[in-house]
């Protein structure tokens, strides 16, 4: 099997994951983890067919003159748990508060972390057993609190949740700013997304127009506004505005005037999205690897 079928494999892989996360996405929620809802309406069912008598024909007469007076049915309850995998239970951890919260930490990363203090071990040369020292106390650390004199690390556990969400929330948004920018560029300069560098080092280029810098201009430039970015977002304190900044990140005032409940929707919306283009990008990468093609010549095999 040569690296061009394996690639044309992955891309077909990523495609269909794709398009199941997506639909997923436009059905409201995960469809996974849905397994109480479900078996409730099949219970639901189930008795009113068993039902007999005028009893039940009393209730789908009801029924039925609800759907002919056009009653729009109700939305699912936002109490209920969906999760990531029917028939598994939320890790503790994990208490479905933030927005995406599905349940998924199979590794157990962002679970606390639980510090114990051990009693001093025996050494004393002469007895017959030295004894390890024995748990006298724990620790409870909150993972999430935030170091206002560092801006560079200013979380004190590499592993709180709060973090996590944070790394998770820039790397999606930085996915669907790459997946769309890599399809736009090579659409608009014929240049696959990952030959791009080897252009660039003839003379940096954009939209086809010169530019007068070169990569290394360009790369020191890079470094110095991106950082200062991370350097000036770091100085926020508050944890909810440290992932939300709104004010001029948000142009069209999309989270602005909103409810809550809309609020909420808009910020499980987009993880969502960062989510699938963060697989999506990954995919991206398999396929130029494995084909040595751009985005679009690998789609030629749907002809």
């Amino acid at each position: 099997m040569n690296t061009q079928t394996i690639g044309k494999i992955s891309l077909g892989c990523t495609v269909g994951l794709s398009a199941v996360l997506a639909c997923m996405l436009m059905s409201g929620n995960t469809g996974l983890g849905a397994a109480s809802a479900a078996a409730t309406r099949s219970a639901r069912m189930t008795t009113v067919n068993r039902m007999s008598g005028p009893l039940g024909q009393i209730k789908r007469s009801t029924s039925m003159h609800a759907r002919r007076a056009g009653v729009k049915p109700q939305a699912p309850k936002r109490d209920a748990d969906p999760l990531w995998l029917p028939n598994t239970q939320r890790p503790e951890w994990l208490d479905g508060s933030l927005p995406g919260d599905r349940g998924f930490d199979p590794l157990g990363l962002s679970k606390p972390a639980e510090y114990l203090q051990f009693d001093v071990d025996q050494l004393d040369q002469n007895a017959p057993v030295n004894k390890a020292g024995r748990i006298i106390g724990g620790y409870d650390q909150n993972i999430d609190e935030l170091d206002t004199t560092n801006s560079l690390s200013p979380y004190s556990e590499i592993f709180g949740l709060k973090r996590f969400r944070e790394c998770e929330l820039i790397h999606g948004r930085w996915a669907m700013l790459a997946t769309l920018g890599a399809i736009v560029a090579e659409l608009s300069t014929g240049v696959p997304w990952d030959q791009a560098g080897k252009v660039e080092l003839d003379g940096a280029r954009y939209l086809n127009f010169n530019l007068p810098f070169t990569i290394s201009q360009l790369s020191l430039l890079e470094v110095l506004l991106v950082g200062g970015a991370e350097i000036y977002r770091n100085t926020e304190t508050d944890l909810d505005k440290r992932l939300y900044p709104g004010g001029a990140f948000d142009p069209l005032n999309l989270a602005s005037g909103k409810t809550e409940d809309q609020v909420l929707n808009l910020r499980e919306a987009e993880i969502k999205h960062g989510r699938l283009a963060m697989v999506a990008a990954f995919g991206c990468g398999v396929q130029a690897f494995a084909t040595g093609e751009g985005l679009l010549d690998n789609l030629t095999f749907l002809n």
